[in-house]
C-alpha cells in the first residue's frame, strides 16, 4: 500500500515569507484570512517576529495577522550601518512601506517595546491607518523608565564615547537577554530558552550587530523627545485601546502602563504578573482578551 501527501495552507496556517522593501529583504510571518480584519504585530528588542510565533496562530481565526522583522533583526537583511541609518525613523519608514506593499492600509496595531517607537511614528503621521490599538509594555511617558535605563540615559545619550558604548554593550550579552525574558515572570518554566537563544544568534551575533544595536540604543533618545507628540495624539484621537502590562518588566515600570490612562481614560488595562515579554507566559489570557475587546469595542457598529 502506498500513498501520496501534499501539504496545503489553510487560512490559519502561519507562513514565513520575504518581500523587497527599499532594496532590503524583509522577513515576516503571516496568517489568517485576508478578508478578515487586519492586525499588525510589531516586535520588541532584541527579538523578531519569533516573539509572536504562538500569538499569531492564536489570533488567526479572527484576524489577518502580519508581523515583520525590522532591518537588522531576525531574518531580515542587516545592511552595513556605515551605509544604512539604524534609527527609529528609518525602521518606521521601512515598516510603513512594507505594510503598504502588503495591502495593510487600515489595521489594528499591537506594539511592544521597540514596536511602540516604530508604530507611534507611523500612526501619528498617518492617523487614518489605525483602526484600534493594543499596547504591551512599550513606553510613551518618562515615568515609565526603570533604573535599567540609567546607563543609557545618564551616559550614552549624553556622550557617545567609547567608554559609554562599552558600558551599553553589556546589554548585548546572552545572560542579559535571558534576564529580560525571565525577570518578572511568576512561572519562568513557561518561557522557552528558544527565545533568548534565537534572539542572540539571529540578531545579536550577525555581522555588524554590535554597531546596529548601539546605533539604536543611542537613537532611542529621539523617542523621548517625541513622547509629548504621541501623548497629544492619544488624547486627541482617543483610539480604542487595550493595554497589557507586565508588572515585573525589567525596563518599564508599572507606572508607565498606568500613565496611558491619563490620556486614554476609556482604555482597558490588564495588569499582568509577568515581565517584559508577557505573551510568553500569559498567551491564553492575552489572546482571549484581544478577541473579546475587538468584538465588544471595535466590531460593534454605532
Amino acid at each position: 500500500m502506498s500513498s501520496t501527501y501534499a501539504p496545503a495552507i489553510s487560512p490559519k496556517t502561519v507562513t514565513y515569507k520575504t518581500i523587497e522593501v527599499d532594496g532590503l529583504n524583509i522577513a515576516y510571518r503571516e496568517a489568517g484570512d485576508p478578508s478578515h480584519p487586519k492586525l499588525v504585530l510589531l516586535h520588541g528588542w532584541p527579538s523578531s517576529s519569533h516573539q509572536y510565533r504562538d500569538l499569531i496562530p492564536a489570533l488567526a481565526d479572527r484576524f489577518h495577522v502580519i508581523c515583520p522583522d525590522y532591518p537588522g533583526f531576525g531574518d531580515s537583511d542587516a545592511p552595513d550601518p556605515a551605509t544604512f541609518a539604524y534609527t527609529f525613523d528609518k525602521l518606521a519608514d521601512v515598516v510603513e512601506r512594507f505594510l503598504q506593499k502588503k495591502g495593510f492600509h487600515r489595521f489594528g496595531l499591537f506594539v511592544q517595546d521597540y514596536g511602540g517607537p516604530v508604530g507611534f511614528r507611523i500612526i501619528t503621521r498617518r492617523p487614518e491607518v489605525l483602526e484600534w490599538l493594543i499596547i504591551q509594555n512599550t513606553n510613551a511617558y518618562e515615568i515609565g523608565f526603570s533604573e535599567a535605563w540609567a546607563g543609557l540615559r545618564n551616559k550614552l545619550w549624553l556622550d557617545r564615547s567609547e567608554e559609554n558604548e562599552a558600558g551599553a554593550a553589556g546589554l548585548l550579552e546572552l545572560g542579559t537577554v535571558k534576564a529580560v525574558y525571565l525577570t518578572g515572570s511568576s512561572i519562568p518554566e513557561l518561557i522557552s530558552p528558544d527565545n533568548w537563544n534565537s534572539d542572540y544568534l539571529l540578531t545579536l551575533q550577525r555581522p555588524h550587530a554590535r554597531r546596529i544595536q548601539l546605533d539604536l540604543f543611542y537613537d532611542y533618545r529621539t523617542n523621548v523627545a517625541l513622547y509629548p507628540e504621541w501623548q497629544i495624539f492619544l488624547k486627541e484621537r482617543q483610539p480604542k485601546t487595550l493595554i497589557f502590562w507586565g508588572q515585573g518588566d525589567i525596563f518599564f515600570t508599572p507606572a508607565g502602563g498606568e500613565a496611558y490612562l491619563h490620556d486614554l481614560p476609556g482604555a482597558e488595562l490588564h495588569r499582568l504578573t509577568a515581565g517584559h515579554f508577557a505573551v510568553e507566559d500569559c498567551l491564553p489570557y492575552i489572546s482571549k482578551h484581544i478577541h473579546a475587546f475587538y468584538e465588544a469595542t471595535v466590531a460593534v457598529k454605532p
